[in-house]
């Protein structure tokens, strides 16, 4: 994407704050600022939130209701059994 096609995705509210507020800071601030996008872009959602591991507790309980696990375990050793003979 060129800059041209760029400047014209971005919306004009998001243009008018880096016309009148990010452009004219020193390069320094500027990178600083970049920074601090950066990291919270890295390291939150969108509402700024980091993420947890333990948000994916008990996410598709429903796709195992069911099935035994230990037969589960057993069809999928025989089915490796049967590809290694």
């Amino acid at each position: 994407m060129t800059v041209l096609e760029s400047e014209s995705a971005m919306s004009s509210a998001t243009k008018n704050i880096y016309d009148e507020h990010i452009k004219p800071l020193p390069r320094d601030q500027q990178v600083q600022l970049l920074d601090l996008l950066r990291n919270e872009l890295e390291n939150g959602d969108e509402d700024g939130r980091p993420h947890s591991i333990l948000e994916l507790h008990g996410l598709g309980k429903e796709i195992w209701q069911g099935v035994d696990g230990d037969e589960y375990v057993k069809k999928l050793r025989d089915e490796w059994e049967e590809r290694v003979r």
